[in-house]
């Protein structure tokens, strides 16, 4: 969630400076296209998560890329200059690749994908702008935020702060069916306009682990460190397998019933920092490219609830967006004013893991204000911490990106 704060009320200029948005063909686009969006994201994520990491040692990460960088691209919309520049820089996308019109249609067309109903996996994601009803905004924003976000403006009275975070409460809370109970606690009695991503995701193992095998036990948080945690257990398990001997850590893929799977990366005791600092878009793609399929005698992996909440205003000028939180910033096409800034980026995310499969759900919220082969047997046991990517299968799209510190603790 992010604020923005204006020193006057806006008062539109008419000036648009771009085409008004039409809708994409969406079966026009191709895998090179879908692959840009997808690398780009997973490239702002892993620039994101080694902040985190950098703010939150040792402690429990959970984050949906994709959520905040979809808050991120529909304010955008209504960026100018270099606000705008630094804005699309920083979600990582290339100008000599991609025009900002294309930046917007393989996001719509990402959308209509994850939107597609399935009849095993639950994905669902969208977003929602809360105005101060007299704000008045650029028809042109509104109908880009439409058309390519399926964003729409629901007219609040922030004089009435209150009933206005709970409306918006109320709403994350429904659309990530009460995974999300309190995105914002409080808002200026200033604030003009509230936008809200969500995504939730609910997936059901491929090959569910027997409740009746989990069993407490030793999960070691450093070498000298440990803590007894529920720890689910599976035999004879044939699933994706690598092991990668350069970053000295075991990749393990398990799939969910439908298009996703969820990917654990196990790095060798005392070997986390390096697996942290090597993860980068081309190293995901080289252990998805070297998966292969391997029997495992024996799987465990820890039965955890984990939630975090980040405010992100802190920490995304580090990754280049730093204008959009000063008096520099230039959100002129949503209002016609330049006289608004972004004062709070708030982040919450909750992940869950059990043996019949995984459930997610992330908000991102922007406040404005004033101012087959030959099977070799192994055994994995994940009894120390390790990273966990949930992705949807046919984008690659990397839904939510979590480190498991401790799981006892969330």
């Amino acid at each position: 969630m992010a604020e923005i704060s204006p020193d006057v009320l806006s008062r539109p200029d008419g000036t648009m400076g771009r085409d008004t948005a039409g809708q994409e063909n969406q079966n026009s686009r191709t895998s090179g296209e879908n692959q840009r969006m997808t690398s780009s994201n997973n490239d702002f994520a892993f620039s994101l998560y080694k902040e985190l990491v950098l703010k939150n040692p040792d402690k429990n990460i959970v984050f949906s890329p994709f959520s905040i960088s979809t808050a991120l691209a529909v304010l955008s919309l209504g960026a100018r200059s270099k606000t705008l520049e630094e804005i699309l820089e920083g979600l990582k996308f290339n100008f000599s690749k991609a025009s900002e019109a294309d930046i917007h249609q393989d996001f719509g067309h990402l959308l209509h994908m994850l939107s597609q109903p399935g009849d095993q996996v639950q994905i669902s994601t969208g977003s929602a702008m809360f105005v101060e009803k007299r704000l008045q905004m650029l028809t042109e924003f509104k109908e880009k935020a439409r058309a390519f976000y399926q964003a729409e403006a629901s007219m609040t009275d922030f004089q009435q702060p209150h009933e206005a975070v709970k409306l918006i409460n109320d709403y994350v809370r429904k659309q990530t069916q009460g995974k999300i109970k309190d995105l914002i606690s409080d808002l200026d009695k200033d604030a003009l306009m509230v936008l809200v991503n969500y995504i939730y995701f609910k997936g059901k193992w491929k090959f569910p682990f027997d409740p009746r095998d989990t069993f407490e036990s030793e999960f070691h948080l450093d070498k000298d460190r440990s803590v007894k945690v529920p720890m689910m257990n599976i035999e004879n398990l044939t699933t994706p397998y690598f092991r990668d001997e350069e970053l000295s850590c075991t990749v393990v893929e398990l799939k969910y019933t439908g298009n996703a799977s969820a990917l654990f990366i196990l790095p060798d005791q005392g070997r986390m920092q390096q697996v942290e600092a090597s993860l980068q878009p081309e190293t995901l793609r080289k252990w998805r490219d070297s998966l292969r399929h391997r029997k495992i005698d024996e799987l465990s992996l820890p039965k955890f609830s984990i939630s975090t909440d980040y405010s992100l205003q802190d920490i995304l000028p580090q990754l280049g967006i730093r204008k959009v939180f000063s008096t520099q910033a230039d959100l002129s096409g949503i209002t016609g004013s330049k006289d608004l800034r972004v004062s709070q980026v708030v982040h919450k995310a909750v992940l869950d893991v059990a043996e019949k499969g995984t459930e997610a759900a992330a908000a991102t919220g922007v406040k404005w204000i004033p101012c087959c082969a030959k099977y070799i047997s192994v055994s994995v046991r994940f009894n120390r911490p390790f990273l966990m990517f949930v992705s949807e299968a046919n984008t690659q799209m990397t839904l939510f990106l979590a480190k498991i510190s401790n799981p006892k603790y969330g």
